[in-house]
C-alpha cells in the first residue's frame, strides 16, 4: 500500500497545502493565517450563513480558520509576526486547518516549512509537535506518523528542479532561492540541494513591511488611520486603485517606498553571498516575487532570474516532491525491512 505523503506550509500571511496528488500534478489550496479565537465550538453565525471556515480545539479555545475567516474575524488581526510563532497555538490551529481540509485521517509523512534562520534553531521541536493525533473539529481526528520539517526555499528548488527536468543536473549547479514572504524574506544558496548554511539566512523584511509603510503613508494622506491591508495588496497586485472614501485612490506616489523596502531586503542578502559569478540558478518564488523582481534584477544584471507558475505555492509543492522521494526510498526499504523481520 503507497504512504501517505502530505505538505503544509504555515506562512505569517497564507497557510498552503497540498490536497491531492495525481501522477506529476500537485494540488493545493490556501487559507489567510488568521485564527479567530473563540470559546466554543459552534461557530457564532446565523445558520442562513455558511461559511468556508473550521473551528479547531487547541489548548483551552477553540479557533475559527479556514478561506472565510475574514468574515469571523474583527478588524483587529493579530497575525503571529514574530520568531516563535510555531509554538503558539494560532500556529497550531492553522496546521490542524489544513490538515483537516486535506480530508485524510492518517498521514505517513508530513512535511513542514521553516524560515532559513529559525530552521537549525526549531527543526527538532516543530517536528516533535506536529508528530501524533490532531483533533481538527467535529470530534475528527488526524494522525501523523512522522514529520520533516525543511527550509522554505528549498521547497521551491525541489520543484523547480522537477518543473524544469533539472533533477538530474542541478546537484552539480550552485543556486539561489529568493523568497519574499509576509513577514520574513529568506534566501538559500544551494551547491546541489545542500544547503550553504553560512550564506543563507532570512530578514523580517517580508510584504507585511510594505503594506505597513503604505498604510501610514495614506493615513497621512487621508488625515484619518487607514489600515485595509487586504486593499492594498491587491492594489499592487492589480495595479487597480483601492477605492476610499468611495473614490479610486492614486498609490503611484507611494510606489518608490515599497520598491524601497524591497531594495533594503535585497542589498542585505547581497552581503551575505560570497560569489555570486558561480551561482547557475537564481529563482524567485513567494507571494511577495512580484513586488520584489526589479530589486532582484538589479543586484544581479548579469543574471537570468527564473521564476515559477503560480510562485506562492512553489514551497509548498516542493516539500510534497521531496516528501514522496523520501517515503519512496528511506521510508519504504524500512517498512520493508520491518516486514521481513515480522517473518
Amino acid at each position: 500500500m503507497e504512504l501517505i505523503v502530505r505538505a503544509v506550509d504555515v506562512g505569517s500571511g497564507n497557510t498552503k497545502f497540498v490536497t491531492g496528488v495525481t501522477g506529476t500534478e500537485i494540488r493545493c489550496a490556501s487559507f489567510p493565517s488568521i485564527a479567530y479565537p473563540s470559546s466554543g465550538e459552534t461557530p457564532q453565525w446565523p445558520a442562513s450563513e455558511r461559511r468556508k471556515t473550521v473551528c479547531i480545539p487547541v489548548g483551552p479555545l477553540f479557533y475559527e480558520v479556514g478561506p472565510d475567516v475574514g468574515l469571523a474575524a474583527d478588524t483587529f488581526r493579530a497575525k503571529q509576526l514574530h520568531d516563535e510563532y510555531t509554538e503558539s497555538p494560532e500556529y497550531m490551529a492553522l496546521l490542524r486547518g489544513a490538515l483537516s481540509m486535506m480530508k485524510v485521517p492518517h498521514i505517513d509523512l508530513l512535511i513542514v516549512g521553516l524560515p532559513v534562520a529559525l530552521f537549525i534553531l526549531k527543526k527538532a521541536a516543530l517536528e516533535k509537535a506536529v508528530v501524533g493525533s490532531h483533533q481538527v473539529g467535529g470530534g475528527k481526528t488526524v494522525t501523523v506518523a512522522k514529520a520533516m520539517a525543511v527550509a522554505q526555499p528549498q521547497g521551491a528548488l525541489v520543484h523547480y528542479a522537477a518543473e524544469h527536468q533539472k533533477i538530474e543536473t542541478i546537484g552539480t549547479e550552485q543556486s539561489l532561492v529568493i523568497d519574499p514572504g509576509s513577514r520574513t524574506f529568506d534566501w538559500l544558496v544551494t551547491r546541489g540541494m545542500r544547503l550553504v548554511q553560512k550564506q543563507s539566512h532570512s530578514i523580517n523584511r517580508g510584504m507585511s513591511d510594505v503594506l505597513r509603510l503604505l498604510a501610514a503613508e495614506i493615513s497621512k494622506d487621508i488625515g484619518t488611520p487607514y489600515r485595509d491591508f487586504d486593499a492594498i495588496d491587491l492594489a499592487l497586485r492589480t495595479g487597480k486603485a483601492p477605492v476610499i472614501f468611495q473614490k479610486p485612490y492614486d498609490m503611484k506616489k507611494h510606489l518608490p517606498l515599497a520598491e524601497s523596502v524591497a531594495q533594503q531586503a535585497v542589498s542585505t542578502m547581497r552581503q551575505w553571498i560570497e560569489t555570486p559569478e558561480s551561482l547557475q540558478n537564481i529563482i524567485l518564488v513567494g507571494g511577495g516575487a512580484f513586488l520584489f523582481k526589479k530589486a532582484v534584477k538589479a543586484a544581479f544584471p548579469k543574471h537570468r532570474i527564473h521564476e515559477v507558475k503560480e510562485p506562492m505555492f512553489a514551497n509548498v509543492r516542493g516539500f510534497q516532491i521531496a516528501g514522496h522521494n523520501y517515503a519512496a526510498s528511506a521510508m519504504a526499504s524500512g517498512r520493508d525491512r520491518g516486514a521481513g523481520e515480522a517473518v
